[in-house]
């Protein structure tokens, strides 16, 4: 196959792959053609920000499981007096 009149099948997957993830995981702010006509190290630079973003949020959930609450050691009852329950008289 002749490459040099266009572009390779393993770089078209590379950019397309790159387009879905700007598109879908952008968070609503990029469309295809903007994306599509994106010079390359513009395009780079935005999914490495995403990347960046997305390592911290994990992150941040990673600290958050860790700094969970032990649970009580026993249930704790109703504060009432067992002798006022059934009310015998002596």
């Amino acid at each position: 196959m002749l490459t040099f009149f266009g572009l390779t099948p393993q770089y078209k997957q590379l950019i397309f792959n790159q387009i879905h993830d700007l598109v879908y995981h952008g968070g609503g702010g990029f469309i295809h053609s903007e994306v599509y006509n994106m010079p390359v190290w513009l395009r780079r630079f935005h999914i490495n920000k995403i990347n960046e973003y997305n390592k911290k949020q994990a992150e941040k959930v990673e600290q958050a499981k860790n700094q969970s609450n032990p649970p009580p050691s026993k249930p704790m009852g109703p504060n009432i007096n067992p002798s006022s329950v059934y009310n015998f008289k002596k």
